[in-house]
């Protein structure tokens, strides 16, 4: 017995030796099939040096069309190599150049700042290589889509597509959102800026970072001063909030203007209704249809978060479960476009016209030819005075009595916070009724299809020089639930130019416009209802505007001696954009 044990044993040992060589055999294989050049420098006009890495298919020595990541995230133990053979596999060489100051760039880490100009020299160097064929396809989620269009602000002739997901445009989104200074970018700083690599310590202690910005809450400092209660200096951040205003830094980091009329290369993008950083992608696709009409872009966009459009989508977001029909194969859409653009292949089906959207609770996608086209119409709904119950009236007809509610918000009462905003979940069964208010319309006698952006205009009049709001959208379901759709965050001294801050004359109406907010698509049933939750913006999660009219990241709790009274005016109102079937 003890023989065929040890007999047994001896097969194991074999067995698995043999599995072993097999493994070892197929990665030598994978490898082999593969001309992998890891430690490229690419030396960029000012003298700067970029990392990058480049995978063909080995024994084809055919020049090919380049497809470009460029990022900061350096993952190239296995991640970035396996993308750069996926380019490989499917007929292109696949180059990774990794921003300035990452992997073996000696050079300082800034993120934004100069990733235009380098991403010219990049494809500059590529497109004279004897294996490019002279046409760069880039493509990428996040920063990688931000330093696609930072790409875009000087157009290299090699340069013949771009495939942004869900794309940043600093300043527009991240760190700020219509000019207020929002934190999740506190911690990314050292996520991307502490080395030559990730710093995955810094990056994944929440705890760190939570506990700093509730701190800072419950001291009432200034917002300037995170990183003093952090204990590290944020050298980012600092950077960063010394540009309150949409000025020429921010400009200067991407397509502005009229440089959106340059653009003429055919473009693919992707996002999705609850991808925080939205109102930054989609900031380039209204700049281009603005600056030029002959734009060749398309869009695809669904109920996907920031990580689930760059990939398969979210079977489940927040909590919600999303219709069958709105899960895509983000990178099997990208191959398929750039073998349609880079080697006159098949346009992607799903592309029906410039706009793609996928109709939530309908379980059905549409298209339309730009995104102010999404919608064939507006409800105009005023945030009336008349109270119903525990809400006040949401309501189609001009008020024939001018009135207002009033408002008071203590800004040094640290117990309470305003403006539950965040769409998670996205259906509720209650929502904050403790402060700000709720308008709430008349259930709809048919069923309606909200499709677009939200704007709308707020008259209000207030004791201070400046304020900060939200704007918040739901569907009320005939279950009473509450379908969280869109929403708004911004100061009112740039609601009229986010380059240049106009303070508000206290105890004097003033009329505070708003149009940047996140775009859905939603089939809303009959008896549903729309609510509007208005309220002034004052919780941990960004700066706190005391209102004294100062630079907001210096105020600081001792500017909270006056509370801040406001005065909501019933002529103001909410424009929804809804599309109707002829």
């Amino acid at each position: 017995m003890l023989q065929i044990i040890k007999l047994f044993l001896i097969f194991l040992i074999s067995l698995n030796a043999s599995a072993q060589q097999t493994k070892s055999s197929k990665l030598e294989h994978a490898t082999s099939d593969y001309n992998i050049q890891d430690s490229v420098l690419i030396k960029t006009r000012d003298g700067a040096t970029m990392s990058a890495i480049i995978v063909r298919k080995k024994g084809d020595e055919n020049a090919k069309p380049v497809l470009l990541q460029f990022t900061i995230y350096v993952r190239d133990k296995g991640r970035d190599i396996a993308s750069l053979k996926e380019s490989a596999d499917n007929g292109y060489i696949g180059v990774i150049a990794y921003t300035r100051g990452k992997r073996f760039s000696p050079d300082k880490i800034f993120p934004y700042e100069n990733d235009g100009n380098d991403a010219y020299d990049v494809i500059d160097w590529i497109s004279k290589q004897t294996w490019c064929n002279g046409s760069v396809g880039m493509f990428g989620g996040s920063y990688n889509g931000f330093t696609q269009w930072a790409a875009c602000k000087k157009m290299h002739p090699a340069l013949k597509t771009i495939v942004p997901y869900v794309a940043n445009r600093p300043g527009m989104g991240l760190p700020m959102e219509n000019n207020i200074f929002v934190n999740p970018n506190y911690e990314w700083s050292f996520y991307v800026g502490n080395n030559q690599y990730l710093d995955t310590i810094a990056g994944n202690d929440r705890q760190r970072f939570r506990k700093m910005q509730n701190k800072w809450w419950d001291l009432g400092v200034a917002y300037n001063k995170l990183d003093s209660i952090d204990g590290t200096p944020n050298r980012l951040f600092q950077r960063w909030i010394a540009h309150p205003s949409f000025d020429q830094y921010w400009q200067n980091m991407a397509p502005y203007g009229k440089e959106f009329s340059d653009i003429n290369i055919p473009i693919l993008a992707f996002d999705g209704y609850y991808n925080d950083s939205q109102n930054s992608s989609l900031y380039y696709l209204r700049e281009l249809e603005k600056y030029n009409s002959k734009a060749n872009y398309y869009l695809i966009i669904g109920p996907y978060g920031h990580l689930g459009a760059q990939r398969e989508g979210d079977a489940i977001i927040n909590g919600y479960k999303v219709d069958s029909n709105s899960l895509i194969n983000t990178k099997k859409i990208t191959y398929q476009w750039f073998d349609y653009i880079l080697k006159n292949g098949t346009k992607p089906q799903i592309l029906k016209d410039k706009i793609n959207y996928q109709v939530m609770g309908a379980n059905k996608w549409g298209s339309a030819p730009s995104i102010d086209k999404m919608n064939n119409g507006f409800l105009t709904m005023y945030l009336t005075n008349f109270k119903l119950d525990k809400f006040y009236s949401l309501d189609s007809k001009y008020p024939v009595k001018k009135g207002f509610l009033s408002q008071e918000v203590d800004f040094a009462d640290r117990e309470n916070s305003n403006n539950d905003y965040y769409p998670d979940p996205i259906i509720r069964s209650e929502i904050d009724t403790s402060n700000g208010f709720n308008f709430l319309s008349e259930p709809f006698k048919e069923a309606i299809l909200i499709n677009g952006s939200f704007l709308g205009e707020i008259k209000a009049s207030i004791n201070k020089k400046d304020m900060d709001i939200g704007v918040t959208l739901y569907e009320v379901l005939p279950n009473g639930a509450y379908f969280h759709l869109s929403y708004f965050i911004g100061r009112a001294s740039y609601s009229n130019d986010i380059t240049l801050r106009k303070l508000l004359k206290p105890d004097v109406i003033e009329t505070i416009s708003f149009s940047n907010t996140h775009l859905v698509s939603k089939q809303l049933s009959k008896g549903s209802r729309l609510l509007i939750h208005l309220n002034i913006n004052k919780n941990p999660f960004s700066e706190l505007n005391y209102g004294t009219g100062k630079t907001v990241t210096e105020e600081t709790i001792e500017d909270a001696k006056e509370p801040l009274k406001v005065k909501w005016y019933n002529d103001s109102f909410v424009k929804i954009p809804i599309f109707r079937s002829n």
